[in-house]
């Protein structure tokens, strides 16, 4: 048989877009310069540099369930062409939850663990582990990002 076969990019040509840069490539001193292919398309990233274009460092894959409970800003939902769209950062970032219930229990953990680090700042001698509530959101986090 004949045909094409998609080919991986070189690691010089995989590239990423950024809210404010637009396009930032990995730069070459850093460990996963030669992944050339990732899970998730989302990075988090220490570093960002500009040199002869816009290199990132220190750079990580994460998925989008720890996105979207650790990451900054807030969690929206909304109905769009019958999927639930989850969205953060303005809209910045979005994905389309499983169904309804995925998106409103997600929405849900993210504002009881914001919840639960706002209690910890106030009372930094609490034990989550051991306190019930604290817990059960940190077993029901765990669960969720170790079966997606």
């Amino acid at each position: 048989s004949t045909g094409a076969v998609k080919m991986q990019p070189k690691a010089e040509e995989l590239k990423f877009v950024t809210k404010n840069d637009g396009y930032v490539h990995i730069h070459f001193f850093t460990v996963n310069y030669q992944t050339r292919h990732f899970e998730s398309p989302y990075l988090v990233y220490h570093e960002k540099i500009k040199t002869s274009r816009v290199f990132i460092r220190d750079c990580s894959m994460v998925s989008v369930y720890p996105l979207v409970l650790l990451g900054g800003g807030q969690v929206h939902m909304q109905l769009q062409k019958g999927e639930f769209v989850i969205s953060l950062d303005d809209g910045w970032i979005r994905f389309v939850a499983a169904s309804h219930q995925v998106a409103e229990l997600v929405k849900e953990l993210r504002c009881e663990l914001d919840q639960l680090l706002q209690d910890k700042i106030k009372n930094p001698s609490m034990d989550l582990c051991v306190c019930p509530r604290g817990s059960q959101i940190i077993g029901m986090i765990v669960k969720l990002v170790t079966t997606q």
